[in-house]
């Protein structure tokens, strides 16, 4: 199997991978790329938290990652977590998210959890689909959630019961 727990040397196709989404995607709802300093302090909180971050590796280097954590921040949301899962763009469509996403899965059921949630925007249908290929339901849609690429996103919320 291709995946490992991210490890330090990993962080800077991390950061790759994640500024290419926040430039050319709606897949993460932000402007402006992100820095090493950013990514180090993501990567530190991840780890202290217990949260996973997972990454696909070919031939001794990573070219996908995916990870989760609590839904949100309030004591009785403990047991939801928010996934993302991120596949450089050289790499897409050769079935590495799927990878990534049953070994997150995998890793929710581990930890306890009892539910996984996925932000996804709307107009992303490959997302939805790939979702659902996993059992993920839509469990809700905010409209104009998002304002990026001069236009309102609604955001979609899909859902996965683990126990």
């Amino acid at each position: 199997m291709n995946i490992r727990n991210a490890e330090k040397k990993d962080l800077p196709i991390i950061l790759e991978i994640m500024n290419e989404a926040i430039l050319n995607t709606t897949a993460i709802y932000d402007y402006k790329s992100r820095d090493e300093a950013y990514l180090e302090a993501w990567f530190t909180k991840k780890q202290a938290d217990n949260m996973p971050v997972l990454v696909y590796d070919l031939e001794g280097n990573a070219v996908a990652y995916g990870t989760f954590g609590v839904f949100r921040a309030w004591e009785a949301y403990k047991f939801s977590v928010e996934h993302s899962i991120y596949v450089h763009v050289n790499h897409q469509g050769k079935g590495i998210g799927k990878k990534l996403l049953v070994a997150l899965i995998e890793a929710a059921k581990t930890g306890g959890f009892h539910t996984m949630i996925a932000g996804v925007d709307a107009s992303n249908q490959k997302s939805c689909d790939f979702h659902a290929q996993f059992g993920f339901v839509e469990a809700g849609r905010i409209k104009d959630a998002g304002y990026k690429f001069d236009r309102w996103l609604d955001l979609v919320f899909m859902q996965l019961i683990l126990s």
